[in-house]
């Protein structure tokens, strides 16, 4: 049973583990999808640099969602949990956006890519924010 301590490093793992199926998909079966022939064009190699930043930023983001679990295992907080919402719902935005767009050609999906990404940002601030509160809180108090 996952308990409400471990939430956020299951989740990191999780969208770690898809990032990496995803990446694997980029480089070894996206151009098949892409060129049945098996040459890329110009806008080919776009879409498939568009694969590689969502699995990227992807990535990043489930290892930083697996930091946020430790800390917040070690000493729970609303920003922290904050920024792991964030950090959560954008990642499935920015990249989920971007690996629907490359699989369906849908453009209008390029303009909620954004959206996950400032709740990227979001996270990131607000995981600055925990750390901060949390030094804050814990002057006079030695390691």
């Amino acid at each position: 049973m996952l308990s409400p301590r471990n939430v956020w490093l299951f989740i990191g793992a999780i969208l770690g583990g898809f990032a990496a199926a995803a990446g694997s998909f980029g480089m070894h079966g996206l151009k098949a999808y892409l060129a049945a022939d098996g040459s890329l064009s110009d806008e080919d190699m776009h879409i498939s640099d568009l694969w590689r930043q969502g699995s990227r930023y992807q990535m990043y983001h489930a290892l930083a969602l697996m930091v946020v679990g430790l800390l917040a295992a070690r000493r729970s907080s609303r920003s922290l949990h904050l920024a792991a919402w964030a950090m959560t719902v954008g990642t499935l935005i920015f990249s989920g956006g971007l690996y629907a767009f490359v699989l369906t050609g849908q453009r209008w999906l390029g303009a909620v890519v954004p959206i996950g990404g400032v709740l990227m940002i979001v996270g990131w601030i607000m995981l600055a924010a925990a750390a901060y509160m949390d030094g804050s809180s814990a002057k006079g108090n030695p390691p």
